[in-house]
């Protein structure tokens, strides 16, 4: 969003904010990776961005699931896969 939407929209993050109506902290947090898009994040960015908010919970979802995996590495190859059905 830093790189794409607000150059495009040439909107400062402090201007991104009060049209987002969140503080330019909470949406700094965002930006910087230090706080995850929530479902209410999600709705505020889909309405801005036109774009609706499942994209944004789906990045979201993306992006954890990726760190994760890396994170739980080590413990991930001992477990046991087991097929159902």
């Amino acid at each position: 969003m830093r790189e794409d939407v607000l150059p495009a929209l040439s909107l400062s993050v402090s201007e991104a904010a009060r049209q987002l109506r969140v503080t330019r902290q909470t949406l700094h947090r965002v930006l910087a990776g230090k706080s995850g898009v929530s479902p209410e994040m999600a709705v505020r960015l889909g309405k801005f961005c036109g774009n609706g908010p499942g994209i944004w919970l789906r990045m979201q979802q993306t992006f954890d699931l990726w760190h994760a995996e890396r994170r739980l590495r080590d413990d991930l190859e001992k477990i046991p896969a087991h097929k159902m059905g």
